[in-house]
């Protein structure tokens, strides 16, 4: 799906102080036809950064209506990965990841389960940047996140 195919534009990102510790997620969603950007942000005292990262897109995702074409950007390999290469198979084995051969259970599976919802009623793409290299809106999404569990902090 090229970016002129798109309805909408979600950028996401999480962020956590210390990986037990307050994390935060936001995105940033653009609707094409209008250039219209909506922004969110919210947060959680005791959580994980990859938490927060699905977090950041299952909220992005769930103010979009389903039918849409979204492109989603993140700086997230776990959650780029996690919908393009490797959800179809969780999925299949009961939301259980391999390891040595056998399977085990699979972290946030219950994060991952409402992603998949969201993903199944839309035309998702996927496009990973780098993070901290200077993309605007992720750079965005990464201030709005570190402020929301900054609340957390005080």
């Amino acid at each position: 799906m090229s970016p002129t195919d798109v309805d909408f534009e979600l950028f996401a990102d999480g962020a956590c102080s210390g990986n037990l510790g307050p994390g935060g997620w936001a995105y940033v969603l653009r609707e094409k036809s209008t250039g219209q950007e909506t922004e969110a942000s919210d947060g959680e005292l005791m959580t994980t950064n990859n938490r927060m990262e699905l977090m950041s897109v299952i909220r992005g995702l769930s103010a979009t209506k389903p039918g849409s074409s979204i492109r989603v950007t993140t700086d997230s390999n776990y959650v780029a990965k996690g919908i393009s290469e490797w959800m179809a198979g969780w999925k299949s084995r009961g939301w259980k990841r391999m390891e040595g051969g056998r399977p085990k259970p699979l972290k946030n599976a219950e994060l991952w389960q409402e992603l998949d919802g969201l993903v199944c009623e839309r035309k998702v793409s996927v496009q990973w940047v780098r993070g901290h290299a200077g993309h605007a809106e992720n750079e965005r999404c990464d201030v709005l996140a570190v402020e929301a569990y900054q609340r957390f902090l005080r």
